[in-house]
């Protein structure tokens, strides 16, 4: 059962997705939005992880956090002060990508139950449970002269974690968020370099891609082109995990030469659980659809969306939380006012990001769990 709740400390609003079973909760998602954006960073981030810290207290001990992510607006001025200030107790990952609300940061963060975290190498952290170990990398970075050098090093060193814990990419990496500085010149690099490790590995368009976001964003560090976070997970079976296609409404990506899956669907014992890709408003045909009108594309995207939950026999109510990307940041009160209208009951949080393709002026990525019958 998913439930919803919306809570206030003095500077911040809190919206917390729950989903529990007969056995109680067994994950949750977090979104802490600022609500005085006149207040300094140092102020900002500090009413942020106050109520973070309120919310674990209506979580109880059995529920931990796996990843947090912090939205910044000034990533140069503000993220050491994340890193001085944040419990390093699970995957970190700070990212340049502005609330739209004004504020100059915000929060997400993924929680589990009767898991126990532990701090591996270079950002690597493992939440194990009784049969499964849910591997989270965040804010992997690589040097190299050129976007695609720092993809290919990114992604090699990640394949190097991976196997140290006797996993792979193809088998074991079910999400992966990249975020691309200057995406509208860089993501052609990008992309070459992930395709290029995707075929050594075996992730090709006859076997099977992963799960993905490629969006706008950058860190702290100006000689930085690209940052990846990664979720893997040891312990499942082949046929726990399916891939979502929705091929009435949407193309292949390999179609337009990119390599990533649309959605996944994990099944657990008590759950299914399903990662949306960052989704456009795009057709079948990989066009897209209503150039320049900002609610026609918002309500294509969400039709994609819909039509890959329904491949998991899922719809929106099964959501857990939203992350929203806008191109033009003059889009977010339409926006925001069709989103709160259309999913009153689920986090979301509106970012500026801009979207892989210059003529998409929206994107959205999810989180769906349901109780597995």
């Amino acid at each position: 059962m998913n439930t919803f709740q919306v809570f206030s400390t003095d500077d911040a609003r809190v919206e917390c997705s729950f989903f529990s079973t007969e056995r109680g909760v067994q994950e949750a998602h977090l979104l802490i939005h600022v609500t005085q954006n006149e207040k300094s960073f140092q102020q900002q981030l500090q009413a942020v992880q106050t109520a973070f810290e309120v919310a674990r207290q209506h979580w109880g001990t059995n529920m931990v956090p796996v990843m947090e992510r912090y939205f910044l607006s000034d990533a140069i001025n503000q993220e050491a002060l994340v890193w001085q200030s944040a419990h390093h107790v699970c995957a970190l990952s700070i990212v340049q990508q502005p609330p739209l609300d004004g504020t100059k940061v915000a929060l997400w963060v993924y929680g589990l139950a009767n898991v126990t975290v532990e701090n591996l190498t270079d950002g690597l952290f493992a939440a194990r449970s009784e049969h499964f170990t849910h591997l989270w990398l965040s804010q992997a970075t690589a040097c190299g002269d050129t976007i695609g050098e720092q993809t290919h090093h990114i992604l090699e060193h990640y394949v190097h974690q991976l196997k140290k814990h006797d996993c792979t990419l193809a088998s074991h990496c079910v999400r992966t968020w990249f975020f691309v500085d200057d995406i509208d010149h860089q993501y052609t690099g990008f992309v070459g370099a992930r395709n290029s490790l995707f075929d050594r590995e075996g992730l090709t368009p006859d076997t099977h891609f992963i799960a993905s976001t490629g969006i706008g964003g950058r860190t702290g560090d100006v000689s930085t082109r690209v940052m990846m976070d990664a979720y893997a997970v040891y312990g499942m079976h082949p046929k726990q995990i399916t891939h979502l296609y929705a091929l009435d409404h949407l193309n292949r990506t390999s179609d337009y030469g990119v390599r990533f899956e649309r959605g996944t669907a994990i099944d657990y014992t008590d759950r299914r659980l399903v990662f949306i890709s960052g989704t456009a408003s795009i057709n079948h045909l990989g066009e897209v659809v209503a150039p320049g009108d900002i609610r026609q594309q918002t309500q294509r995207m969400w039709e994609n969306v819909k039509a890959l939950l329904a491949e998991a026999r899922m719809d929106f109510t099964h959501l857990a939380q939203l992350l929203v990307y806008l191109r033009d940041p003059s889009d977010y009160a339409v926006v925001h006012k069709m989103f709160t209208q259309q999913f009153p009951s689920t986090p979301f949080i509106i970012l500026l990001a801009p979207v892989c393709r210059p003529s998409w002026l929206i994107e959205m990525e999810c989180v769906a769990v349901k109780s597995n019958e």
